[in-house]
Formats: C-alpha cells, structure tokens, sequence
C-alpha cells in the first residue's frame, strides 16, 4: 500500500510551503540526506526526499533526480526565491518539526514490511 504525500504531511505534522501544489501523489520511497551528490548517484526517481538543506542547490537537485517532494527537517524553511523555484517545477515543499531520524523512523513504521 502505498501513501500519499499528505498522508506523509500529516504524519510528520508537516507545513506544505508550496501551496496549491497537489499532494495526493502516491509514493512508496524515501531518501534521507543533505549531500546533494548522494540524492543524484543514490535516490530512486520518485521518491521523497527528507533533508536539512534548504538552498536553491536541494530544488536544483530535486528537478534533475526527479524527487516526488521536498520534506525539510528541524522545522527549517528556505528563502521565498526557493519556494518560488519549487513551485515552477511543482515539487512540494513540506517543513516538519522532527529531526531527520524521527521523520524516517515514522515513514518507515508506516510502510508495510514488503516495502521497506
């Protein structure tokens, strides 16, 4: 079974900053990483992407590796210019409160064994 990306907003107790982008996408993956060069040489396309990065570099990275959404960790928030550029290639943008480690720890609880 797979969860939609407000299923993975709600989970986390998220903020969408890219309102009006649709959420409702299916996704099945998380990649979990602030090294940019691992997301493009490691990442399967689609998947979410959970990161503390919150440069236009993580929006650049995003559109070249085909990433589903962008969830920022601790509660951080990019620049207005970043969240513009993300909604030019319509990649949600999701802020969370948790650390990087308790945002996995609930995404990974909530996939099915098969899954993870």
């Amino acid at each position: 079974m797979l969860m939609t990306l407000k299923e993975v907003q709600t989970l986390l107790g998220g903020e969408l900053l890219t309102q009006g982008l649709d959420l409702e996408t299916p996704c099945n993956k998380v990649f979990a990483s602030d090294m940019m060069s691992d997301v493009l040489a490691f990442m399967d396309a689609g998947s979410i992407l959970l990161t503390g990065m919150v440069n236009s570099h993580v929006v650049r990275t995003a559109c070249l590796a085909d990433v589903t959404a962008i969830v920022l960790v601790q509660g951080k928030k990019p620049a207005p210019d970043v969240v513009a550029e993300a909604m030019k290639i319509s990649v949600p943008i999701i802020s969370t409160g948790c650390s990087m480690f308790e945002a996995c720890s609930r995404i990974s609880r909530s996939f099915p064994e098969t899954i993870r």
